[in-house]
């Protein structure tokens, strides 16, 4: 099967010239550009999740401020105008 010709025989191109060289040497590259950008995806993929978790979580050093909190409780509805007044209160007087 790859005797003597290599790869160029395996694929069939010998026939072809010069233009199945070409045609060759796209597939290979495109081969192991695949395998390269798979490669850099799952480095990415691996790394970005261990990252993602600590910025999005919620005991953040800046997540962690009870204003900020409430202030976020307040605008999502969570509470009313009268309980976010009083909380707010009760976190200055301490």
């Amino acid at each position: 099967m790859f005797g003597c010709c290599g790869m160029n025989r395996f694929f069939g191109f010998d026939s072809l010239g010069s233009i199945g060289m070409i045609i060759n040497l796209v597939i290979t590259l495109l081969v192991f550009g695949g395998i390269i950008w798979l490669v850099i995806w799952a480095v990415r993929k691996v790394t970005a999740s261990g990252r993602t978790n600590a910025v999005n979580s919620p005991f953040t050093m800046q997540e962690s401020s009870p204003k900020i909190i409430l202030g976020k409780r307040y605008a999502r509805g969570e509470i009313t105008r009268e309980q976010y007044q009083q909380m707010l209160n009760d976190i200055q007087e301490k």
